[in-house]
């Protein structure tokens, strides 16, 4: 958006400009306690608030506009005021326009475990030769994609955009407003069931990626996944990827499989967009996806609780099984939204713990007491205090669950008491 004038941004909104401004705005945001000069206010609807109510507010704070439902747009102060009938739809077609504006090339990128270790990887991987965006935390939904879009300078030459899904459709939203060039989807298993019923029907809503593409677009996708090719197209290109060997001279800072599987998937999407990964792959994995913490006493934390399911619970342990050196420790807490065969979801993960060598097993709230574990609790503070007094020196503490367990404050107890 930067350059564009007030018309402009309403125009590409679809709104309606109440009233002018000077200048252009910088980016987009929604939390209006967050902005400052040059910032454009989107004003979304929200289950206890509306956030339409806050644009007086941030337009005193000094912000470039607001993006408001009209019953907001008659707020008060210095500043652009636009109107739009559904400012969550207008947020996304000023993304989207901006997206065009800009020409970059945009890599969408959904699954339902390694997204995010994958878009970490693919967009370290085209930094030394492109100028990258890609998303930030977790921006990757039908709110998070456009303001990552929008925060895009204009000499940006790749988007590297994370695509999450509850449920059918919500994928095809995301498509429709990022355009992508190359769609990669990671793996597809049991997530979401509650909501979607089946692993079928998990495939088909991340299949909305390769259904969306443009023609001639490029779609990734994992070798070994049958349920993806009733969904393949002849009008795009589709490139697998797998066991094949890593470019010779592309230095990874892991060894761990599930990450090299996801290095590979990056490697294609790159290699998509005419680069050629080389050399050390300088990568800051975001927080809570498998970081290794080393405390005092040889003790080490992975600390990868910000989301689980069976695929990822596996992958886990199955690094946990070849990384750890001294004894292996896993807290593991609930996997939720798995449907009615949560129970037996989890109990297989027990099962998986002890056949990867697990020595002590701590497990955290109702349905992960089916992993039968040595130590159970039934929340995240107690494993937090509980956890403390069984580690020893040499551990390595693996800490996973569904974010709604709340459980990285397991890892925040044993950092405070090293």
């Amino acid at each position: 958006m930067r350059g564009w004038s007030p018309e402009r941004v309403a125009q590409a909104a679809g709104g309606r400009l109440v009233r002018g401004g000077d200048g252009s705005p910088q980016r987009a945001l929604i939390d209006s306690r967050s902005v400052g000069p040059g910032d454009l206010f989107v004003g979304l609807p929200g289950e206890h608030v509306d956030g339409g109510r806050f644009a007086e507010q941030a337009l005193a704070a000094g912000a470039w506009g607001v993006l408001v439902a009209p019953e907001h747009a008659r707020a008060s102060g210095d500043g652009a005021v636009i109107a739009a009938e559904d400012p969550p739809a207008a947020l996304g077609a000023l993304a989207r326009a901006w997206r065009r504006e800009l020409g970059a090339k945009v890599v969408a990128i959904t699954g339902s475990t390694g997204k995010t270790s994958t878009k970490d990887l693919l967009a370290a991987m085209l930094a030394p030769h492109l100028r990258v965006v890609a998303t930030h935390a977790n921006l990757n939904t039908e709110i998070g994609l456009p303001l990552t879009i929008l925060g895009a300078p204009p000499d940006t030459e790749a988007l590297v955009l994370e695509m999450a899904m509850r449920g059918a459709g919500q994928i095809a939203e995301l498509v429709a407003i990022a355009e992508p060039d190359v769609g990669l989807i990671t793996n597809v298993g049991p997530v979401h069931l509650e909501l979607l019923g089946s692993i079928e029907a998990v495939a088909a809503a991340k299949a909305e990626l390769v259904r969306d593409l443009r023609p001639g677009a490029t779609a990734v996708l994992p070798a070994d996944e049958p349920l993806l090719d009733a969904h393949l197209r002849d009008d795009i290109t589709v490139v697998r990827f797998g066991d094949e060997p890593l470019p010779g001279g592309l230095e990874l800072p892991f060894t761990s499989a599930h990450m090299q599987r996801n290095a590979r998937a990056a490697v294609a999407a790159a290699r998509a967009l005419g680069v050629e990964p080389a050399g050390r792959v300088e990568v800051e994995l975001s927080a809570m996806r498998g970081q290794r913490i080393e405390l005092p006493g040889h003790i080490v934390v992975v600390n990868d609780c910000y989301n689980a399911n069976p695929m990822s619970m596996r992958a886990a342990l199955d690094d946990l099984a070849v990384s750890a050196d001294g004894r292996r420790v896993a807290v593991l807490g609930d996997m939720l939204e798995l449907g009615p065969d949560e129970r037996r979801f989890h109990a297989e993960i027990g099962d998986h713990a002890r056949a990867a060598g697990v020595e002590l097993l701590v497990t955290v709230g109702p349905l992960a007491r089916e992993m039968h574990g040595d130590r159970a609790v039934d929340t995240a503070a107690e494993a937090a205090t509980l956890v403390r007094e069984l580690v020893r020196p040499g551990d390595t503490v693996l800490v996973k669950a569904s974010r709604g367990v709340g459980l990285e404050v397991v890892a925040e107890a044993l950092q405070e008491a090293a």
